[in-house]
């Protein structure tokens, strides 16, 4: 027997549905947005959940973001990252062995004309 869903939940639904709908077409109208590919965004977004935590992520910790995922290829999108400078990598004061990955002005940049697409999407 199929259960059936209330009407409010499928109007909410179908908003919910409109509203992403227009923040990925928002998203993709932004120019000079540096491009990601599927598992840079996994990682950044990764990244960024620990960073509004306040956490301090070392590179061993960050290529872990991605358990199904080789810490290679984590570890390869961490260097392209910081290749579209995004991240910053900088040794702990007291353990050079160790090093923290860190958003740069541009990661900053970056999630803020997100957060201006997602707003202007549940909003408008």
């Amino acid at each position: 027997m199929q259960a059936t869903v209330p009407i409010h939940a499928m109007k909410n639904s179908r908003q919910l549905s409109e509203t992403y709908l227009k923040f990925v077409n928002l998203v993709s109208a932004i120019r000079g947005l540096p491009t990601l590919d599927a598992m840079e965004e996994r990682v950044l977004t990764g990244l960024a959940i620990a960073w509004s935590k306040g956490e301090r992520v070392p590179v061993l910790h960050a290529m872990e973001l991605a358990p199904d995922t080789s810490p290679t290829t984590v570890h390869r999108r961490l260097k392209s990252l910081r290749k579209k400078g995004l991240i910053e990598l900088r040794e702990d004061q007291n353990d050079s062995r160790i090093k923290y990955v860190l958003p740069t002005s541009a990661a900053q940049d970056y999630f803020a004309r997100l957060g201006k697409c997602l707003s202007a999407a549940a909003h408008g």
